[in-house]
């Protein structure tokens, strides 16, 4: 790979670190930003679902909205209000004030995840396209290792705020490098609002959406309270508990490996056996609690199947999706992901309120057993057919 790939993509995957460390980073800080602003876990931890709800709304009217604009100009617009906004929430001296710039950065989010892994293809060759994915989930993968926990350590030494202001300056970090190597890339701008009723003709594209809404639900019902179910039920240390979310993330790297490796040799059991391992791991969290090991165990498995599921479904986003209509089915894509986020958020605090947070693995595995049930029997078979009817017109061709 020439330095005229290399170099855009590592600006990609350093966006994608940053703007994931900005989306967990309050995963692990909500205890704390909890006894800032004087108010319950769950009510802090509505900052996530706010957040997720805002991408969920905003991902599609925006990318309609710019639906026109060159793509290098959208991203480095999106990076630059990103990096403004955090700034803001570093500076946040209210709860309130807090949610407002949480906002904003959920804007930019919208803009950079509806383009993230479409550009991430775009600016290199055809053979190193599953590599260009692997590296944004790296970018996901190393935002849990070292981002998620270097935010909650700096969180302990210096502030929540501080974390946000390290955010604010890697980012502009990062978009000066972009504006340095990131080549123009062309929009066709040919999609228009009157063929948005097409894609939801697309029944493979639709089964992605109707998966990723309710496993990200699942997923998210055990992850958004991961912290205080560790401390709380697991008996950990705030050290220990920074050392389980670092293995959380460094086995999504070696998720994003074995995409690259193996997704082409067997794509629907890669895509199974990162529903079903998901699955497992939440209903297992709860009795994983009983030993230090055994909880650790199940985060690096967790880990591994969260980063199998997203880079698969991406990929098979972007496959089923018209050409010029990749942004747009992305946009959905991330939209629905964080309905999933914001609906898992809302469950996990409710558990967390009313019940037990010890029940969050439980509850979330529920919602992953329905997503595994839909894509065998659903979403699976339709992917077969799209395949032989491709296979069928190259071999009319």
């Amino acid at each position: 790979m020439s330095p005229r790939q290399w170099l855009p993509l590592i600006g990609i995957t350093i966006c994608v670190f940053i703007f994931n460390m900005s989306e967990f980073m309050p995963i692990g800080l909500l205890t704390d930003i909890a006894a800032d602003f004087s108010v319950s876990e769950s009510t802090a931890g509505m900052i996530i679902s706010i957040y997720a709800w805002a991408v969920a709304i905003l991902s599609l009217p925006i990318m309609l909205l710019l639906r026109k604009m060159e793509y290098r100009r959208m991203l480095l617009m999106c990076v630059g209000l990103f990096a403004f906004f955090q700034i803001l929430s570093g500076i946040s001296n209210s709860y309130w004030m807090l949610v407002i710039s949480r906002l904003g950065v959920a804007v930019a989010h919208s803009i950079f995840w509806s383009i993230a892994s479409p550009l991430a293809v775009r600016v290199v060759t055809p053979e190193l396209q599953k590599l260009a994915i692997s590296m944004v989930a790296a970018g996901t993968s190393i935002a849990m290792i070292a981002g998620l926990p270097l935010g909650r350590i700096i969180g302990l030494a210096l502030g929540w705020r501080m974390s946000f202001v390290t955010i604010a300056v890697v980012s502009i970090l990062a978009l000066m490098l972009l504006v340095a190597v990131f080549p123009k890339v062309e929009n066709p701008g040919t999609f228009t609002l009157g063929r948005l009723p097409g894609l939801f003709r697309i029944k493979v594209l639709v089964g992605i959406y109707v998966v990723v809404a309710v496993f990200v639900t699942g997923y998210y019902t055990g992850y958004s309270y991961i912290e205080p179910f560790m401390m709380q039920i697991a008996g950990l240390s705030e050290s220990m508990t920074t050392i389980a979310l670092t293995v959380f993330g460094l086995a999504g790297i070696i998720g994003s490996a074995a995409f690259t490796k193996c997704y082409d040799r067997s794509r629907f059991g890669f895509i199974i056996l990162a529903l079903g391992g998901m699955c497992a791991c939440l209903f297992l969290l709860r009795a994983s609690a009983a030993m230090v090991v055994t909880v650790m165990a199940v985060c690096a498995l967790w880990g591994f199947f969260a980063t199998m599921f997203n880079v698969s479904f991406q990929n098979e986003a972007i496959r089923a999706s018209p050409s010029d209509a990749t942004a747009i089915a992305m946009s959905m894509f991330s939209g629905i992901y964080n309905v999933g986020i914001a609906m898992g958020s809302l469950i996990g605090g409710a558990v967390t309120e009313t019940a037990s947070v010890g029940l969050i693995g439980y509850i979330g595995g529920v919602f992953t057993l329905i997503a595994v049930v839909f894509t065998v029997s659903y979403l699976i078979r339709h992917m077969k057919e799209n395949d032989e009817r491709r296979k069928a017109r190259l071999e009319g061709m």
